[in-house]
């Protein structure tokens, strides 16, 4: 079981809920997926044409918790009044906070990031921040009441998979009792067995799966390597070698000239 906060879940897969071909699709590949925690940008779905009230019906309908986020703020007031907003429409202290600082890479501002973390802690929320994959301002997200981590592992939307595993390792080993969610970067189910074999917590994917070209399947298939790749954490890897060895010893056996 992944527990965060104080909810237990058994998968392992949190699921965005923008950009699927059409909201039954988005209802199937939840239900294939086997998540119980789907994200939902307040911003995005009351913006546009797009009917924000049935979207959110059509969410608690899925039958899974929901994980509001602020996608699309871009400082620290916004970020804070969105989450609000989300807190009073969903019921729930729950926040996935973005605080966005580059148009082109969608990098967080981090300096925002820490001190909205700290205003939403203060009142009551349980922060799931979209960080960088650096380790002060994790410790300082910590600091600010944070109970989980968010790292990506490359921009959002990019599907490039883990562009520094280095830091990525880093930052298990540097908290090894912290939940930690890959976050933004994901775009093949073996980034997704890659991270978790790595030792980390759980995968949040959006564009993966909805773009992909049968989305549902898609999700299906991420389900399973997640899966599969906390398995194989658990169980222990092998570490790579310098050198061969042999799978059938030869000490100890008999010699036929």
């Amino acid at each position: 079981m992944l527990k965060l906060y104080d909810a237990e879940v058994s998968s392992r897969l949190l699921l965005g809920t923008a950009r699927y071909p059409s909201p039954a699709i988005l209802a199937e590949a939840v239900k294939r997926s086997g998540t119980e925690i789907v994200t939902v940008s307040l911003r995005r779905e009351t913006a546009g044409g797009r009917s924000g009230g049935a979207f959110f019906e059509m969410i608690r309908s899925l039958g899974v918790r929901v994980l509001p986020n602020t996608a699309g703020c871009h400082g620290v007031s916004e970020a804070v009044l969105t989450a609000k907003m989300a807190r009073e429409l969903f019921g729930t202290n729950w926040i996935k906070l973005e605080v966005i600082g580059n148009h082109d890479t969608l990098q967080p501002d981090v300096f925002g990031l820490v001190e909205a973390a700290s205003i939403l802690s203060a009142d009551g929320f349980e922060v799931f921040p979209y960080t960088t994959d650096d380790l002060v301002v994790a410790e300082k997200l910590l600091e600010a009441g944070c109970g989980v981590l968010m790292p990506w592992c490359a921009p959002i939307g990019s599907a490039a998979g883990p562009l520094n595993p280095t830091a990525l390792r880093s930052m298990r080993a540097h908290f090894p009792d912290i939940p930690l969610i890959v976050d933004a970067g994901i775009g093949r189910p073996s980034h997704a067995t890659f991270v978790m074999e790595l030792g980390f917590d759980a995968v949040l994917l959006n564009t993966a799966v909805a773009g992909a070209g049968d989305p549902v399947a898609m999700a299906s298939a991420f389900a399973k390597a997640i899966e599969s790749g906390h398995e194989a954490f658990g169980a222990g890897m092998l570490e790579p070698r310098d050198v061969a060895v042999p799978s059938t010893p030869i000490i100890g056996k008999a010699v036929f000239a």
